[in-house]
């Protein structure tokens, strides 16, 4: 240990280096000329002389002038007050009088000390060490060039800093700040000097201090730089400096004026730490501000021009991946990292080389020691003390960019959302291709292209498909892609589709067979990518741990062991060379196991949005099973990869931990065998840190390659998503042709097409694919009249939707030729109103103003003419109520109107509307076409309105534009003129006439219980525990692994495990001490067979334990996400309605996410850990039993700053989750009203919006990460003193144990005091992690439908009939709320048809959902006699069919929407499309390729509405049930359709009990009987005819008031005479 020696010997001579002028009077040398420009003293005056010479040449700019102070009638107290402010503060301000007092101070002991140089004093030569008096003994005199020129330089330091701090003092703004640092660092360096003359002399055994000649003067001026050099400048505050001068913040962070000392230790968090450990709940508002550095706008400013693909196109630059985008935002802050990085590894080799200097010089009883040995201790405590503290400026640099980044990346992904085009069916295939680490689509195994969809229109739907774009560039992969969860198909007696993943190698009965395409739609996606992605890709923000970190430790680590073990540290590390390629291959396969199971946890994510946005739907059909079994199934697939990925990093990290013990034994045994050397104590225990380091750096680092890897794999995901989505066309490049296609400039305000043609998909994407629908909107000449009404009418699916979104520019345009042109004016504004009506969770008012300036008289003006009025009435909080996530609250017209009268407000010069009359009854349609349409609000405005209400609107037109089926423009014109050429639209309007004959109120526009809370606040305040986690939770979680035994044997086993830890280490002990013994040898073959076993036993145990705990683990991530999936599932409406989706998809993506990454490896650690920190506290206490007092202490004082941290921490937690789900709410509202947002030019509003709700995220998100090092750095402190305490004593008082015993006891101390911090990080850690095990645990208790019971089941017979006997029905929506229905009683006889009339509010569609059991009901209803309350809830509606009003489909195949459980064969699917008139003889009646292979996109958005109704009504059919319940499911056909459905419901659901809530009184004047209900009641009951012979008759009325009474008479009374036939 030559080096070591040589090193301490360096040491000795740089302590004693800065005596300066002595050292020349020692050699004889005398104090010369040339050697005093050398003294120490002078580096103060040289620093001096830079600065000045820096301050001078910096270039000045124009400061802001100061208040004015001269006002007489300022109070001479405000003036100061004034004064002080813009110097600081006040505390700034004292803080910078003392340094100038100090300093002052200084001036003038320098001063006294120059004086006295001087003059000779004997009595301070006298005595055996000679000193030299400050002058060294020399006259003053012209020639004087000895100390005391040295004390004249260090006189003119002072004084210049002096000088500078009196102007810190006076001046204000940047100079202030520029004299206030110069002072600061002149007088540091000055406190520096002294410590090097005067105390680190103090270190070595013959050393004094450089100043000792007058003792009062070496102590005074030593207070006086110590406090004006280092105290103030630790402590004074920082002055805020605002990141930008323009925008300052009104209340600073306390970490931008926190003072270094605060900041290093995190002082400035002490306020928030001991409030939420005092309070249950930490206030939002209690948390510190967020710092102006991360807010979303500065951020926004910083980062977008270099990460957003779009702008970097426009701008000229290359396309890059985002990882480089991120790279060069945040370059400075990796390059502070990395130098903080090198400090911490630096300073970490201060503990092995205090831990071998210190057993050495035990070893030789302090034979030729040169440095004393508490200075071996103090290295010992300052090694994990500046660790620490480089460390927190590190981890402060990294979580600070990690909440930027976070911030950043979600606004990239947020705003390039809203430029993506929504196609009728864009794939994302769950299969990439096999580019390492790269996530890209991929085709079929076949070859064949995945299948998609093209639609003939974007129906209306807000979102004309929610389904994310995907070039198809990288199609031709090999992997085979996953069957998405919520599309399987039938079968059919092949295999196509099928998926030949492993994960799919398990049976499930539960599950039908896969589709043949997988798709994931863009909400799905960006949920994946927003709970996911963003948290694996910031997991992997420390990657400098992998290419700096550890390989700079690992070579120190080499040379350290070189320096103490020889060239058998050599053959050590060749070992390790020549394994390392092993983890490498294993990463490899890591990292192919993560990106396969990112694609099926987007294809589960998909799945779960997908069932939460339909689960109304599915829970009216019984379909619970359904969605259990595919969600499942997908999820089982993503389990594998989960597994697969768990055995491949335990294999790693037992092989990473392996290799250094491996190395470690042949290392000693080349040592003691080959070179014949002795081991000795200084030795082993010195090595053995540096051998746990080189352990630990392997596990850490291949735990961070691992995170590395997932964050390289979701890192591709977003930079597809960026690079590759399919854009609007007018974010993407211009071709050739597009350019020059361009409108006529006299024509600018035209709005029209000209020789146009539009697709859903462009055909430079890629070519049709089978399943896709060849839609193509070809328009040749049409232009709308400006400032007038134009009505677009035509039959179902014929376009007309189409023709607004090809206005808008959500197709994609193919011109035909030059002449080729589309023009929609923006420049006076734009307003949109979807068919599907779009609302925010926001208030009614909200809703309608949309971002718009509120002008009362226009406001009021609008409420009138859009008819709502009457329906404000109903909320207590009137337009001040929430309306709920998707409108909960609000009927369908109600939306309806909502969205118009958000049109109509709105200060646009064109309107367009979507058939926004269809889901109003005829008087309320009556009302919004006389009183809104033909008002004062519309007049002048250019209106397109699309409608099937031809009777209605039509004669209010000046424009009607006719679609034949296929979309070609029939004739366009005045309504008189057009009706001479066009036959279909003469036809069109007289069944438009005849189905104006309506009931007054739209079934769908019952008005829901309105919420009476008089906030109107619906949604529920997010759960939020208090306090610590609890119990319940805990024990969700151990039950999931199988209960208390598992974690028993589990900890037995640990016990084992460390043990043998221990015992090895103690081994070493046992061999090091043999060498001591006066033997003439020593058994090394023995010694290090033992130890070989104990290795051996060790790992194979600890692998062993690894891998059950790994399949356990899997068992109980599926059994949790499966309680998740059927609580929420069995949820009551209630429920669902007062829960946002993005709640509930927060907890199935980074909950589950949470509990299938960190918790369960977590638990395991805790588990570890504490054992361990057992059992070395005992072993520490059997050979030092006096230091149990301390080592209890030291246990109590961590522990308690765990609790106190532990609280604080899931305080800010929890408020981190809850603040995440606004997040979510955003991102879904924006998606799923994208072409709302975007036809309103309302991008930048929502924009604005998500930096509001990302600045509350990252408020507490900050507050979260700080908070982890102010724990960090208090118990390293406590491990710190611990460790050289028990140095200390062993050293003086039980220095006879031998050096052997000390190394043994002070390794185990030192992993003792570090596991106590990392015990607390650890508990702190799973009980984070378990936040998310409570949020899952909150949706476990909700309130739930009946359990499905053995008792429940039906007759195997059961219903032979489909005849109903209710008894005393009533019914609320909520067990505390109004009754929707009150003891209602009849009975309807098997293949009876009865219509259900009533007002607006009077029960209908409560009657419909009472039926089902889907709200809470309390009298009985008999069923084919079976009382439905005692029959589970699948098995009732299974066998009672339900058409909504707005009927949605699953994404998938046309097939599986329609049998999805494949029950029948295509013959009998295709004749049910034919018989509801979606097909003819020839093919669909669109005129498009529609198959039962044609892909349905998310919710059948790619289909229109009617069709979407169209399909329904032929699914209810082909289920044959013995009652079918019809709720307005003919509402958005034309009046054709309407008769074929009506005519195919007679003939093919002859034999089943038909139940409609009617709109038009010609679909049920000629059912058996008529139901009409008011306020909840049954008024009427009875047949038709014996309703209309009733003169009081309520049905009477209606049908007198009709503008067809005969008619509607002759078909009640042909209706009577077949009944009587």
């Amino acid at each position: 240990m030559s080096e070591l020696d040589a090193l301490e010997r360096l040491l000795a001579r740089v302590s004693q280096s800065g005596m300066g002028s002595m050292h020349a009077f020692d050699s004889g040398d005398g104090c010369s000329a040339k050697s005093i420009w050398l003294d120490p003293r002078f580096i103060p005056a040289y620093a001096s002389a830079l600065l000045l010479l820096l301050f001078s040449n910096r270039s000045r700019k124009p400061q802001p002038a100061p208040l004015s102070l001269s006002e007489p009638e300022s109070s001479l107290l405000n003036r100061a007050n004034e004064f002080v402010k813009l110097r600081g503060g006040w505390v700034i301000y004292v803080f910078n009088v003392a340094r100038v007092f100090g300093a002052s101070a200084l001036v003038g002991l320098t001063i006294a000390a120059v004086v006295l140089s001087s003059g000779q004093r004997p009595e301070v030569v006298s005595g055996t060490d000679a000193q030299f008096p400050l002058g060294g003994g020399q006259r003053w005199d012209r020639m004087w060039d000895c100390t005391g020129r040295a004390e004249v330089a260090l006189l003119v330091a002072y004084a210049y800093a002096t000088l500078l701090s009196l102007l810190a003092l006076v001046l204000t703004g940047a100079a202030r700040a520029s004299c206030s640092f110069h002072a600061s660092w002149i007088l540091f360096i000055q406190f520096l000097v002294f410590f090097w003359r005067n105390f680190l002399p103090l270190t070595t055994f013959t050393g004094i201090p450089a100043d000792n000649t007058l003792p009062w003067l070496l102590w005074t001026r030593g207070s006086f730089v110590a406090l004006v050099g280092l105290a103030i400048p630790a402590l004074v505050p920082r002055m805020y400096v605002p990141f930008d001068p323009s925008n300052p913040a009104p209340k600073p962070a306390p970490e931008q004026t926190a003072s270094i000392f605060s900041f290093m230790f995190f002082l400035f968090l002490e306020p928030i730490v001991f409030t939420a450990w005092r309070v249950p709940q930490l206030p939002y508002d209690r948390l510190p501000p967020l710092p102006d550095t991360d807010w979303s706008d500065n951020l926004r400013a910083r980062a977008m021009d270099k990460l957003d693909p779009v702008r970097r196109r426009d701008m000229g630059k290359r396309e890059r991946h985002i990882f480089f985008g991120l790279m060069d935002v945040f370059r400075w802050e990796y390059t502070r990292m990395s130098f903080f990085l090198v400090l911490e590894v630096m300073c970490r080799f201060l503990g092995p080389i205090g831990i071998n200097r210190l057993l050495t010089y035990m070893e030789h009883d302090g034979e030729g020691a040169t440095m004393r040995p508490w200075v071996w201790i103090l290295f010992m405590f300052l090694a994990p003390t500046l660790n620490t503290l480089a460390f927190n400026l590190y981890i402060f640099t990294s979580t600070r960019m990690t909440v930027q980044a976070e911030n950043v990346l979600t606004q990239i992904i947020f705003e390039h959302a809203l430029r993506v085009r929504l196609t009728d069916e864009s794939i994302i295939s769950a299969s990439p291709a096999p580019t390492p680490g790269t996530s890209t689509p991929g085709a079929p195994e076949d070859g064949a292209e995945t299948p998609a969809a093209h639609a003939p229109s974007a129906s209306g739907t807000e979102t004309a498909t929610l389904v994310d774009t995907e070039r198809d560039a990288e199609e031709g992969s090999s992997t085979p892609p996953s069957a998405p969860p919520a599309a399987p198909a039938s079968t059919n007696g092949t295999d196509k589709g099928k998926d030949k993943d492993p994960g799919k190698d398990k049976p499930d009965a539960a599950a039908p067979s896969a589709p043949p395409n997988t798709a994931t739609h863009l909400s799905a996606k960006i949920n994946n990518i927003f709970g996911t992605d963003i948290g694996n890709l910031i997991d992997g923000r420390d990657f400098l741990f992998m290419i700096l970190d550890c390989p700079f430790e690992v070579i120190l680590c080499i040379w350290f062991l070189w320096v103490i073990l020889s060239w058998a540290a050599v053959v050590g590390m060749l070992f390790i060379i020549i394994t390392l390629p092993i983890p490498g291959m294993i990463a490899s396969r890591i990292q192919d196991a993560q990106r396969k199971m990112m694609q099926k946890t987007d294809l589960r994510v998909q799945a779960i949005t997908e069932s939460l946005g339909i689960i109304r739907m599915i829970k009216m059909f019984g379909w619970e099973s359904l969605v259990r079994g595919q969600v499942g199934t997908v999820r089982d697939e993503e389990l594998y990869y989960v597994r697969l990925r768990k055995i491949l990093g335990m294999l790693n990290n037992i092989i990473s931990g392996m290799l250094p013990m491996i190395t470690m034994i042949i290392t000693y045994a080349f040592y003691t065998l080959v070179l014949g050397k002795e081991l000795d104590a200084a030795r082993v225990f010195s090595s053995v840190p540096v051998f746990d380091t080189l352990r630990h750096d392997m596990a850490g680092a291949i735990m961070m390659l691992t995170n590395i890897i997932k964050a390289k794999v979701s890192l591709d995901r977003v930079s597809d998503f960026l690079r590759s989505s399919r854009l609007l066309d007018r974010y993407r490049p211009k071709t050739a042709e597009t350019a020059l296609v361009v409108a006529p400039a006299a024509e600018t305000d035209v709005v029209g097409f000209h020789n146009a043609t539009f697709t859903w998909t462009d055909p430079a994407d890629g070519s049709l694919k089978p399943g896709q629908r060849n839609f193509r909107l070809h328009i040749q000449d049409l232009v709308f009249k400006s400032g007038e009404i134009n009505v677009i009418v035509g039959p179902t699916g014929c376009g007309k939707t189409s023709i607004l979104m090809a206005l808008l520019g959500e197709m994609h345009f193919e011109p035909q030729g030059v002449d080729s042109w589309f023009s929609l004016p923006r420049g006076r504004g734009l307003a949109y109103a979807a068919q599907e009506s779009w609302v925010q969770n926001d208030t009614i008012r909200a809703n309608i103003l949309f971002g718009n300036p509120y002008d009362e008289v226009r406001y009021k003006k609008v409420l009138y003419q859009c008819g709502l009025e009457p329906d404000l009435t109903m909320f207590n909080a009137g337009d001040a109520a929430e309306v709920g996530e998707r409108g909960l609250t609000l009927s369908g017209g109600q939306k309806a109107r909502i969205t118009l009268a958000r049109a109509v407000y709105s200060p646009a010069q064109t309107l367009l509307l979507d058939d926004v009359v269809s889901a109003l009854d005829v008087h309320t349609a009556r009302w919004v076409v006389d009183k809104c349409l033909q008002g004062d609000l519309i007049k002048n405005r250019t209106v397109i309105l699309v409608t099937h209400a031809v009777a209605l609107i039509a004669p209010i037109a000046t424009n009607v534009i006719s679609l034949s089926t296929h979309g070609r423009i029939l004739s366009q014109g005045p309504l008189a003129a057009t009706l001479t050429s066009d036959a279909a639209l003469r036809e069109e309007l007289k069944e438009s006439k005849d189905a104006m004959n309506v009931i007054e109120a739209l079934p769908g526009d019952e008005q829901k219980p309105a919420d009476k809370s008089s906030d109107g606040k619906l949604i529920i305040k997010e759960e939020m525990a208090e306090g610590r986690i609890k119990w319940a939770s805990v024990k969700l979680f151990t039950d999931a692994f199988g209960g208390p035994v598992y974690w028993i044997l589990l900890t037995l086993g640990y016990v084992i495990i460390l043990s043998l830890d221990i015992g090895g280490t103690w081994w070493l002990g046992r061999w090091s001490a043999a060498y001591e013994s006066p033997s003439s040898g020593v058994n090394v073959i023995y010694y290090l067979t033992v130890f070989i076993l104990v290795i051996i036993f060790q790992e194979c145990t600890w692998l062993i334990m690894q891998l059950v705990h790994a399949l356990v683990s899997i068992k109980a991530c599926r059994r949790i996400h499966n309680a998740l999936m059927d609580s929420v599932l069995a949820s009551t409406l209630r429920w669902i309605d007062s829960t946002p989706v993005g709640r509930i998809v927060s907890r199935f993506t980074q909950d589950v996410r949470e509990i299938d990454g960190s918790l369960t490896g977590l638990a395991q650690v805790i588990l570890q850990q504490s054992v361990s920190l057992i059992m070395k506290f005992i072993v520490i206490m059997v050979i030092s039993p006096i230091f149990s007092i301390p080592g209890a202490l030291i246990i109590v004082a961590g522990l308690t700053l765990g609790q106190i941290y532990i609280a604080a921490q899931m305080c800010v937690k929890r408020l981190r989750s809850n603040w995440r789900s606004p997040l979510y709410n955003h991102f879904n509202a924006a998606v799923s009203g994208l072409i709302s947002v975007r036809a309103y030019g309302a991008e930048e509003s929502f924009k604005a919006e998500l930096r509001q709700r990302a600045d509350a995220y990252s408020r507490p998100s900050r507050t979260f990460y700080n908070l982890n090092r102010w724990i960090n750095t208090r118990a390293d402190l406590l491990g710190a003193a611990f460790s050289s305490g028990l140095a200390t004593y062993l050293l003086y008082v039980r220095a006879r144990i031998g050096a052997s015993t000390t190394g043994f006891s002070l390794t185990m101390a030192i992993e003792f005091s570090s596991m106590i911090l990392w015990w607390v990080r650890v508990v702190n850690m799973v009980e984070i992690s378990a936040n998310s095990l409570e949020r899952i645990r909150d949706y476990l208790v909700i309130d739930h439908e009946p359990e499905i019971t053995e008792k429940g089941k039906p007759p195997a017979y059961w219903p032979s009939s489909g005849s109903l006997q209710v008894e005393d029905l009533s019914a609320r929506y909520s067990k505390d709320g109004p009754l929707v229905l009150q003891n209602i009683t009849f009975e309807i006889k098997s293949g009876e048809r009865v219509g259900i009339v009533g007002r607006t509010g009077s029960g209908k569609s409560s009657l419909a959902l009472s039926l089902l059991r889907l709200i809470p009901t309390e009298g009985k209803v008999y069923y084919d006699g079976q009382l439905t309350e005692g029959l589970n809830l699948d098995a009732l509606r299974n066998n009672l069919a339900i058409i909504p009003q707005e009927p949605t489909l699953i994404s998938g195949t046309l097939r599986f929407n329609l049998d999805p459980f494949s029950q029948h064969d295509d013959a009998v699917l295709n004749y049910a499309l034919r018989a509801i008139g979606l097909l003819t003889e020839n093919g669909a009646a669109d005129g498009t390729n529609l198959t039962l292979d044609s892909t349905v996109a998310n919710a059948g958005s790619n289909f229109s509405v009617g069709q979407r109704q169209l399909i329904a009504l032929a699914r209810a059919s082909l289920r044959g049930t013995k009652v079918l319940i019809l709720d307005e499911a003919t509402a958005s056909v034309d009046a054709e359709s309407d008769s074929v459905i009506q005519t195919s419901i007679r003939t093919e659901l002859h034999h089943a009990t038909l139940i409609t809530i009617a709109h038009r009184l010609l679909t049920i004047m000629d059912y058996d009987k008529i139901m009409v209900l008011d306020a909840g009641k049954l008024v009427e009951f009875d047949s038709p005819m014996a309703l209309l012979q009733n003169e009081k008759s309520y049905f009477r009325s209606l049908v007198e008031e009709s503008g067809d009474k005969e008619k509607l008479i002759s078909v009640a009374e042909r209706g009577r005479s077949s009944l009587s036939a």
